[in-house]
């Protein structure tokens, strides 16, 4: 029998050099890394490929983990939906150029489409900051009939059908499987989504086809709802310790602020990221320290636990 866990768990990151990235998150990357001079695209703070930095767990990865400890990690809501993996991916995006126009499955379509063990993709982003004329896609303009929208997947006159968006700090976007949506310049982003890669490109800005970065034009037609606007919240006010940013089926992520107590009752994991200052999260008879950008998994096991300092955190658990 697996001895309990003890405490809180903190990981390395993963780190994806796509050719949209910019120099924002190069203080989250080794130095080796920053030399090289490659655009820093996305962080993947948290998801179940990361492997353990503490404790008893140290190099082994977070899928194997909760294969041993999948309610403790979990915790009973979140396995009561059926999830057997940690359900969750957290990025950190910086975002210098255009991303490529896209769509993700829900699951249903990821299963018809892909196969067993795909799920589908709905995701929220955070704004973390956005510079004065940055802007982003979320849907198809009003009217726009079927047919002339599949018409325009793959190539570029699908940009006069899109929604654009102007965005600022702190306006949270929730983006259901089926939105056509794209990021774009001048954004630093934290997201919170299914564990799912699956992403069909409608449109890449005149990229070269190359480096896997193709167009997915029959799959993107197959699962593009053009009703699916997605939903911008702008610049919500924080009220308390604690606010609901956005909440669906899949997730819920809260604006946290302030010396305060949590308790995970034992229903979902809480994945914490500082976005300003620092904070001492205390839990399971350990303390973690996080700074600007750093993460820390607090397991469903862990009930209550504490939060010291002057911060800003963005929290994502399982929906109740």
């Amino acid at each position: 029998m697996p001895k309990p866990i003890s405490s809180l768990l903190t990981f390395s990151p993963a780190i994806r050099n796509y050719v949209w990235g910019g120099q924002s998150l190069l203080s989250l990357v080794g130095p080796n890394v920053a030399r090289d001079g490659k655009p820093i695209s996305e962080i993947w703070s948290l998801y179940e490929g990361n492997p353990v930095t503490n404790a008893e767990f140290t190099g082994r990865t977070l899928a194997e983990i909760v294969t041993e400890y999948q309610n403790e990690i979990l915790g009973e809501l979140t396995v009561s939906k059926g999830n057997k993996r940690f359900p969750l991916l957290i990025k950190l995006l910086d975002c210098a150029s255009w991303l490529s126009l896209q769509v993700h499955p829900n699951n249903e379509q990821a299963l018809q489409l892909e196969g067993l063990n795909f799920i589908g993709k709905t995701e929220a982003w955070h704004i973390l900051n956005a510079e004065p004329d940055a802007h982003l896609i979320a849907g198809i303009k009003a009217g726009t009939s079927i047919e002339t929208l599949h018409a325009a997947i793959g190539n570029e006159t699908i940009l006069d059908l899109v929604e654009y968006h102007k965005v600022q700090n702190d306006d949270t976007i929730f983006v259901p499987a089926g939105t056509i949506h794209a990021l774009g310049p001048g954004l630093l982003i934290y997201e919170v989504q299914q564990t799912s890669d699956l992403t069909y490109r409608i449109f890449d800005w005149n990229r070269p086809q190359n480096n896997g970065r193709v167009l997915h034009i029959e799959k993107s037609t197959a699962v593009t709802d053009p009703l699916s606007q997605g939903i911008i919240f702008h610049h919500q006010k924080t009220g308390g310790p604690a606010t609901s940013l956005v909440k669906c089926p899949y997730f819920h992520l809260e604006k946290l602020s302030g010396t305060q107590e949590r308790d995970t009752k034992g229903l979902s994991f809480h994945a914490l990221t500082v976005t300003q200052g620092e904070a001492r999260v205390s839990s399971l008879g350990s303390d973690v320290v996080l700074r600007k950008f750093d993460s820390v998994l607090v397991p469903a096991v862990s009930g209550k636990y504490r939060i010291d300092g002057v911060f800003q955190i963005l929290c994502s658990s399982v929906s109740e």
